[in-house]
């Protein structure tokens, strides 16, 4: 059985690798001596997530549950592990929280320094090693001896690496069969990449087709005869909570589809609701007559991965978009153009805007359909805010980052109290020169520590583009902000120029 300090240590070495094939060697070798069972576990790991997910798992629990002493050499398998985690994340319930502690404290008190560093990291989804997705089906790959190519497209059929990696780790070529496109089973979404503004988009992409960036629930719907099935991006199957899809899709003449799409509560001038608001229709229980009565939900589809009998994912857009347009009804297609024009697209985009939209979405016509891809053929572009807030604490890096406070959690003044009310965290944005400077300051001005945290006197100021708020009940100010990244520190500006809570709820409310 494969010891979990062995996948410890592949995920240092990738992490301190530079070179790209030198990553997915590093991977494939780990893979290589994984015993089947341990396949799924050892690609989650070394991607950084655990099989279960977070599991609720945060740093307080993980506080609680450290054991005293650690041991010195490393005893426990990734099965072990694993099992773990299993019970962690199906014990619930009254009672659960000394359940939940008692099992993690018997798991890290089972580990080393390095290891206990290594899985509270993967549980708190803080572990950016290297390791991504494309390196990994990379990895994958060169462990089986098969194309890259073949194992990307099972990948992003599958929605995911790891039972693609089972597969054919154990049943090599053979094994790519089971994973194509099937109706009713959910394929992952394409992704886009961010741009700056439209005439960006255009230098990139020449001719594009541009359509509104809607800010609801993503749907990916199935058509198969009178069956239709709705699923969202993570592939959970809402079809009872939508049933306005259904009855649209039930009246569509083409007997076979797979949609992707975009759904949203409008109000009654046409204007979005917000996103937690649209979210409300997706609830775990709700009365479905009662919510479709009293926030309908409309929808908007963008491609058509699947018409009748034939496959489109590797069909230009232009050809899936034309296919979609003729198979369904206008209202229910998603407003878009195609120009290669700046004044036109900028018009375009501004009128997404006076709307209530996030912004427009820019497409390459000639680019396929790329499952579970963050493609540069798609490219978004949304309206960005930006405001100056207060660092009060930062979090230790890791991997490249390590010996340096990257993640930092921001606050704005509240002019009632004096104080701060914090937003949110980010570690996007910072070079390393940044990062540098940074830990230099913020250490200065230290106030206390814990083992992930430092807390700081608020005393810098960073300027923080972010793409939108939205109403958090984690934040004591019940706003949070979505998206956001580190533009530069105002070291010009002091404290008291900081942005005050009111700027932030008045940028709610508009």
């Amino acid at each position: 059985m494969t010891l979990l300090a062995d996948v410890v240590a592949t995920s240092h070495r990738v992490a301190d690798t530079p070179g790209r094939n030198a990553k997915v060697a590093e991977l494939a070798a780990c893979l290589r001596g994984l015993a089947p069972e341990e396949i799924q576990i050892g690609v989650a790991y070394l991607s950084g997530e655990p099989r279960q997910g977070r599991s609720g798992i945060g740093y307080a629990l993980l506080r609680d549950a450290r054991p005293d002493a650690v041991v010195e050499a490393p005893s426990l398998t990734l099965a072990e592990v694993d099992a773990a985690l299993e019970r962690l994340s199906s014990t619930t319930g009254a009672g659960s929280k000394g359940e939940r502690t008692r099992i993690l404290s018997a798991l890290l008190g089972r580990a080393t320094t390095e290891e206990r560093d290594f899985l509270a990291r993967l549980m708190v989804g803080e572990l950016r090693q290297g390791a991504l997705e494309s390196l990994m089906v990379d990895a994958v790959a060169a462990a089986a001896s098969l194309p890259a190519s073949s194992v990307r497209l099972a990948a992003m059929l599958a929605g995911g690496i790891a039972a693609v990696a089972q597969a054919v780790l154990t049943q090599g070529a053979h094994g790519l069969r089971q994973f194509a496109l099937e109706l009713m089973q959910p394929v992952a979404s394409m992704l886009a990449q961010p741009a700056n503004d439209v005439a960006d988009a255009l230098a990139a992409l020449g001719t594009a087709a541009f359509e509104w960036k809607l800010d609801g629930a993503r749907v990916q719907v199935h058509k198969a005869g009178d069956e239709v099935r709705v699923f969202t991006r993570n592939g959970n199957d809402v079809t009872a909570s939508a049933p306005e899809i259904v009855d649209a899709l039930r009246s569509v003449k083409v007997p076979e589809l797979i949609l992707d799409g975009e759904a949203i509560a409008l109000q009654a001038a046409g204007a979005p609701h917000p996103f937690q608001v649209t979210m409300r229709r997706f609830g775990r229980t709700l009365d479905v007559s009662a919510m479709q009565a009293s926030l309908p939900l409309s929808v908007f589809f963008f491609d058509c991965l699947r018409h009748g009998a034939d496959v489109l994912i590797e069909a230009p857009l232009s050809e899936r978009f034309d296919l979609l347009s003729r198979a369904l009804p206008a209202q229910f297609l998603i407003p878009h153009i195609v120009t290669a024009d700046t004044a036109a697209a900028q018009a375009f985009y501004d009128d997404a805007l006076r709307r209530g939209h996030e912004g427009v979405m820019a497409k390459s016509p000639t680019a396929p359909y790329e499952p579970g891809r963050r493609a540069a053929s798609w490219l978004k572009i949304k309206h960005v805010h930006a405001l100056d807030l207060v660092v009060l604490a930062a979090e230790w890096g890791h991997g490249r980052r390590k010996g340096w406070l990257s993640n930092l959690h921001l606050g704005a003044r509240d002019e009632a109290t004096g104080g701060f009310v914090m937003l949110g965290k980010t570690f996007k944005g910072m070079t390393d020169e940044m990062l540098a400077w940074q830990t230099q300051a913020l250490l200065a001005r230290e106030l206390s520590r814990d083992e992930w945290i430092v807390h700081v006197r608020p005393e810098l100021v960073v300027e923080v583009a972010f793409n939108d708020l939205q109403a958090s009940p984690h934040y004591p100010g019940g706003l949070a902000l979505r998206f956001a990244r580190v533009k530069r520190y105002r070291t010009d500006k002091s404290v008291g120029d900081a942005d005050t809570m009111e700027t932030v709820r008045a940028i709610y409310r508009a």
